[in-house]
């Protein structure tokens, strides 16, 4: 089995078993139990199949030998938990393999509507809109964001999780999603890798990479948007 295979069929089992917890029965802790069983399929499974690699997981103690490794594991269990528990459908599930620290292979799963996205199958982007529309969260919209979709005249689109968002881009429902709210490496490594694979433009917000298997994960902002709209984005960020 690929790498990428391997990421697309974990992503999408622990889906499933989100989706089939017992809501009734499990009440207010169905997100936290929902991010322990989803990370216990993924970090077992990951270290049954790849046992040499390296793994960093938002719901496990970190293991700081993963930073002398080539390959690393980066996973999200369950992205956007809030979601999960008022039951909307704009979560996800995040399986990545950062080499070298380059987002190399992932998958997102988006359980609630029923799809999978992976760096090993990408898809033909639809067709372009303009003006952009824009994806923000739906609860802490950052500035920059607002004040970029205010030049280019891009229309707001609130959504919860970042890989939901994410994948919003590579699915056509949006233009560009850009992120200045603080987030760490298991919350964008596999939406860049499945973006990226669809020949979207992947970047921190000054252009440069986003780089994985560090110290300290956190990895505060990103761009992910159709390629014509990079520029115009950065130089919208230049005038604010």
């Amino acid at each position: 089995m690929t790498d990428a295979e391997l990421a697309t069929l974990l992503a999408t089992q622990a889906g499933e078993l989100l989706l089939g917890l017992d809501r009734a029965e499990l009440g207010l802790k169905i997100g936290a139990e929902g991010d322990r069983l989803a990370n216990a399929l993924l970090v077992e499974a990951l270290r049954r199949e790849r046992p040499d690699d390296g793994l960093l997981s938002e719901e496990e103690k970190d293991n700081p030998e993963r930073l002398a490794k080539s390959r690393v594991w980066i996973v999200d269990p369950l992205d956007g938990t809030r979601e999960y528990g008022e039951n909307r459908s704009d979560w996800a599930v995040h399986v990545a393999l950062a080499v070298d620290g380059a987002a190399t292979v992932g998958a997102v799963a988006l359980p609630g509507q029923g799809v999978t996205l992976s760096s090993g199958a990408p898809q033909p982007l639809p067709p372009l809109q303009s003006p952009p529309r824009m994806l923000v969260s739906r609860t802490r919209p950052p500035r920059e964001a607002l004040a970029v979709a205010e030049l280019l005249g891009s229309e707001l689109v609130p959504m919860g999780s970042a890989g939901a968002k994410a994948m919003a881009v590579v699915l056509g429902q949006a233009e560009i999603y850009l992120h200045n709210g603080g987030q760490y490496e298991w919350d964008n490594c596999a939406p860049a890798a499945v973006a990226q694979a669809h020949g979207l433009h992947v970047s921190r917000l000054d252009g440069s990479p986003l780089v994985y298997n560090q110290a300290n994960p956190y990895l505060p902002d990103l761009l992910i948007c159709r390629q014509e709209w990079a520029q115009p984005v950065f130089e919208a960020l230049a005038k604010i």
